[in-house]
């Protein structure tokens, strides 16, 4: 028993535990969706693959504008419980995928599932910071992560179950197990205590916020937050390196054999799942999650090189060296989201933590809806070269982010309405 929770990602009793464990079921929702939703689409429901993918990216993109706006209700209202709310909503969603016999009606759908989906991660993080507090918010957003890695990887083995049969009656218990997961998420979250907001308009003592809640486009027109978040995403992109660019590469450029795939992706997972707890140290506050930005950059640097070296390898020195990148990417990876949620977290105002991390979500959205085609242009098409290129990039921003970073935290000593709307205040120490 102590062996299982030195290695299980599932905290010890407690509030965070029930948060964790809503996430579980939610994201086995996720990854039997991931795993079968396109299939059921293409297989059972008859769209093109052409016209999923368009609807996908088109009800992706749409769906960031509800961000910041569910964002900042949450700092005027209990995220719990909206948080709560808005899973019974995704659970109708999900549910109304059993509906769609037409391209219009998968849009529709996909629309309202995208914007309930993006509101919901930045609710997510407002609940995080009202459950965690100020000291232990980046500790319980790594927990989150691991936990949502494991849920995802059991939902897609069940999925598997679904793919074999590939029937009417397999593909309609997948869209409708996923449903099913929504529910079950909502009712743990209503284990949890409220978190209303203070008479000033702030997050209680639980929630570690104080004052006046800003109204949501303060969040829109802090630049130096705006220019932090957005490096931030420009490093993001590697989300899509590991899940289109390497799948597509293995197989064609490094010639290694389509099961490599599969290993690679089990390696960032499991990597994810013993690691994001321990590599959260150290990204309590900004000017330290700065720096793990910074080593997030490079890493993530280290790895793309190798990615571009397994170029004409021989197959098993390529399937090698493909193996050893991922576990180099998946220390920048884990490094990255912890750093992330530091800065995001620590640069808001303790008053509008909703707001600024629906923000913070946008940028990233932004950057896995124009990742897929920047990526396979550059990598895909441009070989060796484009590597290096991705390689160039992370590294050059991971480099730049303790500055940016420090022009950040010094708006915190300007005046109100001063700093906040970009003007150059100096350099913190």
């Amino acid at each position: 028993m102590s062996r299982w929770s030195r290695l299980s990602p599932v905290p010890p009793p407690g509030r965070l535990r029930t948060l964790s464990l809503a996430t579980l079921a939610n994201t086995v929702g996720s990854g039997l969706w991931l795993t079968g939703g396109a299939l059921y689409l293409t297989r059972d429901v008859g769209l093109s693959p052409a016209s999923v993918g368009a609807g996908l990216t088109l009800a992706g993109l749409v769906g960031l504008t509800a961000s910041v706006p569910l964002g900042a209700l949450a700092d005027r209202r209990d995220p719990r419980t909206l948080r709560a709310l808005v899973q019974l909503g995704q659970g109708a969603a999900a549910a109304a995928y059993l509906l769609v016999d037409s391209f219009p009606v998968f849009l529709a759908v996909a629309v309202l599932e995208m914007l309930l989906a993006s509101g919901n991660l930045a609710v997510r993080a407002a609940l995080v910071a009202a459950v965690a507090g100020p000291q232990g918010r980046v500790h319980a957003f790594a927990t989150l992560r691991a936990v949502a890695n494991l849920g995802i990887a059991v939902g897609a083995g069940l999925a598997g179950f679904a793919l074999a049969a590939d029937s009417h009656l397999a593909y309609q218990l997948l869209v409708a197990g996923n449903a099913l997961t929504y529910l079950l998420s909502a009712a743990l979250l209503l284990r949890l205590p409220a978190y209303p907001p203070a008479a000033g308009g702030g997050r209680g003592p639980g929630g570690g916020s104080r004052g006046r809640a800003l109204r949501p486009g303060a969040a829109l027109r802090d630049v130096r937050f705006l220019t932090v978040s957005g490096a931030s995403a420009v490093l993001a992109l590697h989300w899509t390196v590991l899940a289109l660019v390497v799948p597509l590469w293995t197989v064609t450029w490094a010639g290694a054999p389509p099961p490599v795939v599969s290993a690679v992706l089990l390696t960032n997972t499991v990597l994810t799942v013993l690691l994001a707890v321990r590599l959260s140290r150290g990204a309590d506050d900004a000017a330290r999650a700065a720096r793990s930005m910074r080593r997030a950059g490079l890493v993530l640097a280290a790895a793309m090189l190798l990615y571009a070296a397994t170029a004409g390898l021989p197959p098993a020195a390529s399937a090698t060296l493909l193996l050893a990148a991922t576990v180099v990417y998946t220390f920048g990876d884990l490094w990255h989201g912890t750093a992330a949620a530091g800065l995001a977290y620590d640069l808001a105002p303790p008053d509008a933590i909703g707001a600024y991390q629906g923000v913070d979500g946008m940028m990233a959205g932004l950057s896995r809806a124009l990742g897929p085609a920047l990526l396979t242009l550059l990598v895909l098409h441009g070989g060796v070269p484009g590597w290096l290129a991705v390689g160039a990039l992370f590294a050059g921003v991971g480099l730049a982010v303790p500055a940016l970073t420090r022009w950040a935290l010094a708006a915190r000593a300007a005046p109100d309405g001063v700093a906040r709307v970009g003007i150059p205040a100096g350099h913190a120490g």
